[in-house]
């Protein structure tokens, strides 16, 4: 980081611990500059990336140059963007023109896209700032990289958008952009104690990302409240005929909808997803705790019957991640871990017969929970197992997230709980498929009937 810190730390603390959706208002009446921000974020990372390890890349002066920009935009009264001003932290598997972007691993290093990704390209046209990359694990899968979790650097942040979550977690940045084939953005987030949000399938382009699983692959924001995530995920969605997960279709009003009264008092299912007594007698405690207080707001649902839902999304996902992966495999086998390597033997593996019929398996699924949400307006599970477990070469499970990432519906991490040793824990909320907005809405009007409960 070249560029020189000038603010004062407590000074940046302050600021960034408003939240993207008051700093964007700051920036947009001109009380808060950009430059301010960035140099806020700076001050932040200057303090604590020794320790927790978020950034791939970062250059300050890049940042600044970028906020100097921007102010100037606004000063001249032209119309501003929707995130004018804000930094964003964004994944290292997504391209960034002129910045390097090298995946997570060693084969890739030094690689320097000529363009940006389809949601990079969107984050420019509304005003952000891309203030740097931020660790992944290889290639988004399982071999960690430096990241530390902010909470504990004994723990792991999870994965694979590690750096993203931690980042946010950290308050080095108000937002941050990961990505979802198993549960790689509402584990971390659940570990690092700040919102994630896996949109529905289809929802957020993603082109110029790196591909594991077509079928499962998810773009996904981290912020420190629904709204700020909300605000976010608004501005990446959208459709990309060069993405055929992706429809036309109106925009949605996430921000909105997310922060409207809740028209009638929502009702929740306490679902407990397969393998759910591995989970820490401590999260157990914690959405038994949940489900009572709800009350008559909450009834338990069981499992709708598909056991072996992980495997099915383990077979999709390494069969087409040894297609995908095949051209890195081929410049660099020797460079891949053993864990990465096993998963591309595993995928190769799975026959043609087998595959086609694990992706049939996504509409059996959604018929079912159609059924679930005929009667709920979301779906209440753990985000993960328990907090973040001791040590750095174990990302995590990601076994309580699999299924709604093989289902496409969203699903978002709220950091409602607290472990005996510190370390925070999520509470999993998830929505009907294409229902976004009205899940965001659910997860705010949640967290607000909690907190005001505790207090009382």
């Amino acid at each position: 980081m070249a560029h020189p810190v000038k603010t004062p730390q407590n000074t940046a603390d302050a600021l960034l611990a408003l939240g993207a959706v008051a700093l964007r208002d700051r920036l947009a009446s001109g009380a808060l500059t950009a430059e301010a921000l960035v140099e806020a974020c700076l001050a932040r990372i200057a303090a604590h990336e020794p320790q927790v390890g978020a950034w791939a890349w970062l250059d300050g002066d890049h940042a600044i140059t970028q906020a100097r920009k921007l102010d100037a935009w606004r000063q001249a009264g032209r119309a501003l963007g929707p995130l004018h001003g804000l930094p964003v932290g964004i994944k290292d598997i997504i391209d960034t023109k002129g910045i390097p972007t090298a995946n997570g691993t060693p084969i890739d290093a030094g690689r320097v896209p000529s363009t940006d990704a389809w949601i990079v390209t969107r984050l420019r046209a509304a005003g952000a700032i891309i203030l740097g990359k931020t660790v992944t694990t290889e290639c988004a899968y399982m071999f960690a990289g430096k990241t530390r979790n902010p909470h504990n650097p004994a723990h792991t942040p999870g994965g694979s958008s590690s750096g993203s979550a931690a980042a946010v977690a950290a308050g080095m940045v108000p937002l941050a952009i990961g990505t979802q084939t198993g549960g790689s953005v509402i584990r971390p987030a659940s570990y690092c104690g700040v919102v994630g949000l896996k949109p529905s399938f289809g929802m957020i382009p993603r082109t110029g990302i790196l591909p594991q699983s077509p079928f499962l692959d998810t773009v996904g924001v981290f912020a420190t409240s629904v709204a700020d995530a909300a605000l976010l995920a608004e501005v990446l969605a959208g459709h990309d005929p060069a993405d055929t997960a992706t429809e036309p279709a109106p925009m949605p009003r996430l921000l909105a909808t997310c922060l409207a009264p809740a028209p009638v008092t929502p009702t929740f299912a306490f679902l407990r997803p397969p393998e759910y007594d591995s989970a820490d007698p401590q999260m157990q405690d914690a959405m038994l705790e949940v489900s009572q207080a709800l009350g008559e707001q909450c009834f338990d649902v069981p499992f709708p019957g598909f056991d072996d839902m992980g495997d099915v999304r383990r077979r999709i996902n390494f069969a087409e991640m040894s297609k995908c992966y095949f051209g890195l495999e081929r410049r660099g086998h020797d460079q891949m871990s053993d864990i990465l390597r096993a998963a591309m033997v595993e995928g190769r593996g799975v026959s043609a017969r087998d595959y086609i019929a694990a992706l049939d398996w996504r509409a059996l699924l959604n018929t079912a929970l159609d059924k679930i949400f005929e009667r709920c307006d979301a779906i209440l599970c753990p985000a993960a197992q328990g907090p973040a477990p001791k040590g750095l070469e174990n990302t995590g499970s990601a076994i309580f997230n699999g299924i709604w990432t093989l289902a496409g519906v969203p699903a978002v991490s709220l950091p409602l709980f607290t472990a005996e040793n510190g370390m925070p824990m999520g509470l999993q909320l998830i929505g009907p498929r294409g229902d976004d907005a009205r899940l965001l809405r659910n997860a705010r009007w949640l967290t607000e009937h909690l907190t005001s409960t505790q207090k009382a």
